[in-house]
Parts: structure tokens; sequence; C-alpha cells
């Protein structure tokens, strides 16, 4: 069910995490997707305003399309402050090892919990995923 959810949003390439900013939505474009431990894992830096949301309420909408279908994520962010499940992220993405380091005290991950997950289409009947 995880692998599913992360070839859809690997597979798209760029997602969009909605976050809440007081009362105000947030929308902003992401690309990293990972999964370690068998949780699906994304990735930003402590010092951006998406941290910062995320930690006030960590309430998220994921959204993105794929050919003629387009899935949203239901979740709750929960930050996983290991070591490991930062390397794991750095690893599935040299291109951020520029930026950042799993022991730079910025890089950030945070895996999805409590996930419904709906795949929809004009052609199909959505499909609901939940993990």
């Amino acid at each position: 069910m995880v692998q599913e959810v992360y070839d859809f949003l690997k597979k798209s390439g760029t997602y969009y995490l909605a976050t809440i900013d007081g009362n105000k939505p947030r929308v902003r474009p992401f690309g990293t997707v990972d999964v370690f431990e068998n949780k699906l894992y994304v990735q930003t830096g402590k010092v951006k305003s998406v941290s910062k949301q995320i930690k006030a309420n960590p309430n998220v909408e994921i959204c993105a399309m794929l050919d003629d279908k387009w899935i949203r994520i239901e979740a709750v962010l929960v930050e996983d402050d290991r070591r490991e499940a930062r390397q794991h992220m750095l690893a599935a993405y040299p291109s951020l090892k520029s930026m950042y380091s799993a022991d730079d005290g910025n890089t950030q991950v945070f895996y999805l919990k409590d996930a419904t997950a709906i795949i929809s289409s004009f052609a199909e009947e959505p499909k609901t995923i939940t993990f």
C-alpha cells in the first residue's frame, strides 16, 4: 500500500504539500519522497516556514497528478529525528547533499501517519489506500 503511493508520487516528480499557517492554507511544491522502514517520508529544512507550520499543526494534505490520474493524501506528519532516517532520505536524493547533511541540524524528515490516499481519474472509480 505504501509502495503504491510512493510510486505515484515518485513518478509524478512534483507534488504539492498543504499546511495551515494560523487560519490560512499554504501550499508549496515538494519533490522528496522516500520509503524507510515501510513508512512514507518527506523532507524539508527546519529553517523553512513549512517546518514551523507542521510543528504547529501536523495535519497536512498532499496532491499530485500523474498522466490522467491524481492523488490526494490526508495525513499527520510525524518527525523522525533519527540520523538513519535523515541519511536514508539523503541517499535517495544525492542532489540534496549540496544543501543538506544528516548532521547539519537543519535536515528534517517526517513520516506520514494515519494516512488516507485517494487516487482518482475521470475514467475510473476512486481507489482508497490507508496506511
